[in-house]
């Protein structure tokens, strides 16, 4: 199986396991912490649609021809180095807290609607994007980080991040549900 597909097939997996483990609670459910330094099973699916989408951008222009990549990104040295650190954070299955970019901070009070129909809406606009970046991701495209145009990194590493970022904040959500267990 080429990446292409087994990153739309994790990203299915998630979305099943997000409407299996979530589909079932209550919005007011789905809004509880554990306690109050912690992100509710919403908060995490609202953080990851805000990260996932600030991406969408970018590849509106690599795919328009429209992409002004980072001078930094011509040494690939800094695009190795920064899309191993980054992947490497994200994908440790959440062992060390990070403190996200306040552009991705969750905030439930922008958002219309209901967060699961909201997250399954946007896995399939992401499992598109994929689609439509495959000649991008075997032409090795770099591009930047939505948050830093400093952190450069590849197309292909873009993808490992943003899976590996989703099955962290599902587990994430996934322990939130088991703390609140007594609440509920």
């Amino acid at each position: 199986m080429d990446k292409k597909n087994r990153w739309i097939n994790e990203l299915n997996a998630v979305t099943e396991a997000v409407t299996k483990d979530f589909g079932i609670l209550s919005s007011e459910i789905l809004l509880l912490k554990a306690n109050p330094n912690e992100w509710s099973i919403s908060e995490n699916l609202d953080h990851l649609i805000k990260v996932n989408s600030s991406y969408f951008p970018i590849f509106k222009k690599l795919k328009n021809g429209t992409f002004r990549g980072a001078f930094i990104g011509k040494f690939g040295f800094f695009t190795k180095l920064f899309g191993d650190m980054i992947y490497k954070s994200v994908s440790d299955g959440g062992k060390k807290k990070i403190k996200t970019f306040p552009l991705w901070e969750p905030n439930l009070a922008t958002s219309s609607g209901n967060i699961l129909d909201q997250f399954k809406s946007h896995q399939a606009e992401l499992i598109d994007w994929i689609t439509q970046m495959a000649p991008f991701i075997d032409s090795k495209a770099i591009i930047h980080s939505p948050a830093n145009k400093l952190i450069v990194y590849t197309l292909e590493k873009a993808f490992e991040i943003i899976v590996a970022h989703e099955k962290r904040h599902l587990e994430q959500a996934k322990r939130v549900l088991t703390k609140i267990q007594d609440q509920i």
